[in-house]
């Protein structure tokens, strides 16, 4: 993963930093996750809409996401 320094948009100032995969292609279309330094989770937002809230993850959720993605690739979806 690549580290993205933009500074997120409040209430959540409080982050490791804003990262992406290194199998981004470069066209805007990811998903860019930060670590919360207070409070514990992760952000998640959309790379071609930083300024929109992003959303929040707790560790355990995140993990489960990447296992299935990992896994299953989500089999049978568009």
């Amino acid at each position: 993963m690549t580290p993205e320094t933009n500074t997120p948009t409040a209430p959540h100032r409080e982050v490791t930093g804003w990262f992406t995969s290194s199998y981004t292609a470069g066209d805007g279309n990811c998903v860019e996750v930060a670590r919360l330094t207070s409070g514990g989770g992760l952000l998640i937002r959309d790379s071609k809409a930083r300024r929109a809230k992003p959303a929040h993850a707790s560790k355990a959720a995140w993990a489960a996401f990447l296992t299935a993605v990992t896994l299953s690739g989500f089999e049978g979806s568009p």
